[in-house]
């Protein structure tokens, strides 16, 4: 069975950092590309920065280019989404997803988590 666990969400002031983590199981962790989206209430689903499979190459909105950071945990099979720099309108639903290609959108991906909340206080 695929599962994708996310967790790490939390209550943090402007400014902090929080870690959120992608627990994968049940496929062939490396043969996929690892995405996180968030949304927020009232809005759209945003894709917020993917890892791919092939080469390990990494990309991000440019709404948190700079102060998000993903990375693959191959001993753990996660991945993980250091967030710094928090802003409050980083406050939303984080989930991550699982596809052989890195889409920078919603559509197209295989496998999605149920998400973690992240809400960033003023």
């Amino acid at each position: 069975e695929v599962q994708l666990q996310a967790s790490g969400g939390g209550l943090v002031q402007a400014g902090g950092s929080l870690r959120l983590s992608c627990a994968a199981s049940g496929f062939t962790f490396g043969a996929y590309g690892i995405g996180w989206f968030r949304q927020a209430p009232g809005k759209e689903r945003e894709w917020v920065s993917c890892i791919s499979s092939s080469d390990g190459s990494t990309n991000y909105a440019d709404s948190v280019k700079g102060r998000f950071t993903i990375a693959r945990d191959y001993a753990k099979n996660a991945v993980h989404l250091q967030m710094n720099s928090l802003k409050p309108e980083d406050t939303a639903v984080y989930a991550c997803a699982a596809d052989k290609m890195c889409w920078k959108n919603s559509q197209g991906w295989d496998y999605w988590g149920q998400g973690t909340q992240v809400t960033v206080s003023s």
